[in-house]
């Protein structure tokens, strides 16, 4: 075989260097190949961590006879669907159109020029429950192009129409975006109470979270129910209420790995006992930061400590499992684990409990073990090979706690030295910055509850930063050149596509949550340039566009039309953070103009906020947020520790909506590259807080009560 992915930066595709089947990455070489041949495409999308990506490339694509009946009437195309969302997201589209459902991995037919005419998922070697065998399928196709062009031709005309359609719905969803300042619709805030409504319907009351099995992190979502929970409008105390729960139950659940930290990327059962052990940096990421968050906005002491611990690890998580060589993250830990050659899933991570007596013993735990175990509940986690995972299922007692976090550590070790899952080594911009996010927003969350005495022992909020420092600097110097972001790199080297709108934005996030954490101004300089590129970039005639670069294959796969997706996956869409970013900006810069575009990027959330909350989660958190002002806090002052403490009471009293800035040091900040920061003089030896919706702000005070008070009543 040729060998073309050998040195790709995707993990996934490096998998299948050695295959026998002839692959090509995704690229206009492919298809000039098949249109020189006179053949159909085929196009294998998965990624890194997929359990049943590596089932079918065992029993399908290390098979002989099958790779040479791909090879010798296919062109064969291998996608990393987190390296190449873009095409992901096209043929995702026309699977779920063909078939009324999706996932990975993807298996997609294509003519030449891109378009599709046949798709499905996984298909088995040997026809399984009514699933036809991946070589029936293969031959069915290839006959259908050989002795039915016209057919095929027709096929793919239809899909491609009906993506087009789709595309000109979200168009319409997101609307037209030509609009000069102070021409956009007054956002109106009935949408909100209705989607805690209607989220509240979906609740699991039972074992929380939301639906039934399989049941996973609704993590913009939640972003969304703290930030308006911390508002006081309407429904607002049961928005908070639900995150709570949310929270909680995920803490002390299997999603959540009790011995390192951590979150899975769902679990399989309704009740939270059965996780599919693959870790995403994405998940990781949004869900450090709402623990971060959740740990000042709890209700109760015992939840604000669990808020802390998990937050703390699972920073300490990323730094352990995913951070690379340079300060970026890697994509994903593997949900296989490969033991004696066999990839197991979840091996790594499952117990016995004689495995685990075993362990306490030789730790020392004598009569303690016996209450550790009965801490666990091990038999609602049991796996069907006989191992049970680790998770709580109620809450602890403190005594309880200490029980765990004594001798969790030594079944940690005894972990540590079991065959560990791959990791995909590829650093994706845009989940880096909601990485750079969370850990920012984690490290003031840390140093304020060390700084009240309400944390955990030996926080690292100063570790914290500092990955967040490191994984920032990391973007800007391999990612980012001459005006253009690149969406991906490996071993220090960018390569591949531009950054999608969504790279773009996340990345301005990590940026400007970096700039509040810090102070230091180069990481709001670096944020208001993307934003800028972004708005360049990603906006044509009044369209915002995913993608700054379309290829000739995906605009013919839908009818040559192409809009932004402005729904939430997993993680959010690019037009709810690019919505996101711009009222922020807007918040620092006083850009009346951003304001009415991020206002017009949110037009969308007021038609799909109630009737499915769970697509809109970010942008109603962003929604939420402007109808705040957003609440902008600037403090200013030589008296270092003043200035902290001002800060501290703005980010407890005004919650996840607050934009906060600071200056320490002499002089106005009239050199400030900021504009919320100019003109906010405080006298020598002092530091005085000025809270500002749309630059326009209350009296500056230096009392921290009296700041907590503005925020009570609402000022200015």
């Amino acid at each position: 075989m040729a060998g073309r992915l050998r040195d790709q930066a995707s993990a996934y595709l490096r998998q299948h260097a050695d295959n026998p089947v002839d692959w090509w990455p995704f690229g206009e070489e492919a298809f000039a190949e098949a249109r020189r041949r006179n053949v159909p495409v085929f196009i294998s999308v998965g990624y890194a961590a997929c359990h049943w990506c590596h089932v079918m490339a065992h029993e399908s694509f290390e098979d002989a006879a099958t790779a040479a009946y791909l090879n010798e009437h296919f062109v064969s195309v291998k996608v990393d669907r987190e390296e190449r969302p873009d095409v992901d997201a096209v043929y995702m589209a026309a699977t779920q159109a063909l078939t009324g459902q999706g996932g990975w991995p993807m298996s997609v037919f294509t003519l030449p020029d891109g378009r599709t005419f046949y798709a499905g998922t996984y298909f088995p070697p040997q026809q399984l429950q009514g699933v036809p065998a991946f070589r029936q399928v293969l031959e069915a196709v290839s006959s259908a192009w050989r002795d039915r062009p016209e057919e095929v031709e027709t096929s793919a005309a239809q899909i491609a129409a009906h993506l087009a359609s789709a595309q000109d719905g979200n168009r319409r969803l997101v609307g037209a975006l030509d609009l000069a300042p102070g021409t956009s619709g007054a956002l109106s805030p009935e949408v909100l109470p209705a989607a805690v409504a209607a989220v509240g319907e979906q609740e699991d009351t039972r074992f929380g979270g939301l639906g039934g099995a399989p049941k996973f992190p609704p993590s913009p979502l939640l972003r969304f129910l703290l930030t308006y929970g911390a508002g006081g409008g309407a429904g607002s105390g049961a928005a908070a209420a639900l995150a709570d729960r949310t929270l909680e139950t995920m803490a002390r659940s299997a999603l959540y790995d009790q011995l390192e930290g951590g979150f899975a990327r769902y679990t399989v059962d309704r009740a939270w006992s059965v996780p599919h052990f693959e870790k995403m940096l994405y998940d990781n990421a949004q869900l450090l930061r709402l623990y971060a968050h959740w740990s000042r906005l709890a209700p109760a002491p015992a939840q604000r400590r669990l808020a802390l611990r998990v937050s703390t690890d699972t920073a300490g998580w990323l730094a352990k499992r995913l951070l690379v060589d340079g300060g970026g993250f890697a994509s994903s830990l593997d949900a296989d684990t490969v033991v004696d050659g066999r990839r197991r899933e979840g091996a790594t991570y499952v117990w016995t409990g004689e495995e685990l007596r075993a362990v306490l013993a030789r730790a020392g735990a004598g009569t303690e073990a016996d209450a550790v175990l009965d801490l666990l509940d091990l038999e609602t986690g049991r796996m069907e090979e006989g191992g049970s995972t680790l998770h709580f299922g109620r809450s602890l007692d403190p005594e309880e706690e200490q029980l765990w976090l004594r001798w969790s550590p030594a079944l940690l070790a005894a972990r540590d030295s079991r065959p560990q899952p791959e990791r995909d080594d590829k650093v994706v911009a845009g989940w880096n910055g909601l990485a750079i996010a969370g850990l920012a927003d984690a490290a003031l969350a840390l140093a304020d509850a060390d700084d009240a005495g309400a944390g955990p022992e030996s926080l690292p909020h100063a570790g914290a930063l500092n990955l967040a420092r490191n994984a920032a600097e990391y973007l800007l110097r391999v990612h980012y050149r001459d005006g253009v972001l690149i969406r991906v790199s490996h071993n220090g080297t960018a390569r591949g596509i531009e950054g999608l709108l969504e790279d773009y934005a996340g990345v301005a996030e990590g940026l400007f949550a970096l700039f509040a954490a810090t102070g230091e101004e180069r990481w709001y300089r670096a944020a208001e340039e993307l934003v800028l590129a972004a708005e360049q970039r990603f906006i044509t005639d009044g369209v915002l566009q995913d993608t700054a670069v379309r290829t000739g294959q995906l605009s013919a796969a839908q009818g040559a039309v192409a809009s932004a997706d402005p729904l939430d996956g997993p993680a959010p869409s690019g037009t709810a953070l690019f919505a996101g970013v711009l009222v922020t900006y807007a918040a620092y810069s006083g850009s009346s103009r951003h304001r009415a575009l991020a206002e017009a990027l949110l037009a969308h959330v007021q038609v799909v906020g109630a009737r499915a909350p769970r697509a809109g989660g970010w942008a109603l958190s962003v929604l939420a947020q402007a109808l705040e002002g957003p609440r902008e806090l600037a403090v200013t002052g030589t008296d270092s520790e003043l200035v902290q403490h001002l800060l501290r009471t703005g980010r407890a009293a005004g919650g996840p909506a607050v934009v906060t800035a600071f200056r320490e040091g002499a002089g106005t900040g009239g050199d400030s590259s900021v504009p919320l920061l100019r003109d906010r003089g405080a006298p020598e030896g002092s530091a005085l807080a000025y809270l500002c919706r749309g630059m326009v702000c209350s009296r500056p005070v230096s009392d921290p009560e009296a700041l907590a008070e503005q925020f009570g009543n609402r000022q200015p």
